[in-house]
């Protein structure tokens, strides 16, 4: 699936009043990683040409680690975007499908149906969130922030948005 989506011209502040306007939920570690310091954006708008994969589609059938997912994206011309790509894809694509609640015991998994915004980490802290995936659930949208080291397995199913462009 690929999609065009405008990105810049927005504050993290601003946009947090539109995710809020808009009834998107988000959870602690997105809200901190909007009002962290390190969250920039762009003055102005441009456009990212973004492409959904999941890991299997990057050649891992039984999952792998992200700098491995980032090696074969950038194989195939795939690169990640900027850490404000998260809640302006957000705010443009409202009309992610519901997927049922990740089943117990999936703790510490990206949920089932999530898309996971290929970006740069704005810290090496491990502690400090690493992105933003977004999600449909119970018809609520979501904007979540997550946290992952470099050794976290990614499942096979798991799908992530890299630009194309």
């Amino acid at each position: 699936m690929i999609r065009i989506v405008q990105v810049g011209g927005r504050t993290g502040p601003e946009l947090l009043h539109e995710l809020r306007a808009a009834g998107v939920e988000l959870n602690a570690l997105g809200l901190r990683l909007l009002s962290s310091p390190a969250f920039e954006t762009r003055p102005a708008i441009h456009t990212h040409a973004i492409v959904l994969l999941a890991v299997r589609d990057l050649g891992f059938p039984d999952g792998a680690r992200m700098p491995q997912v980032s090696l074969a994206a950038q194989a195939l011309g795939l690169f990640p975007g900027p850490a404000h790509l998260g809640p302006h894809l957000r705010l443009q694509y409202l009309d992610q499908p519901e997927v049922a609640a990740t089943p117990p015991g999936a703790s510490g998994r990206a949920p089932a149906g999530s898309l996971t915004i290929a970006s740069a980490p704005l810290s090496a802290d491990d502690e400090f969130p690493k992105g933003f995936y977004l999600r449909r659930l119970g018809g609520t949208l979501w904007l979540r922030g997550y946290r992952a080291d470099a050794e976290h397995r990614w499942d096979a199913d798991d799908r992530f948005v890299y630009c194309s462009s």
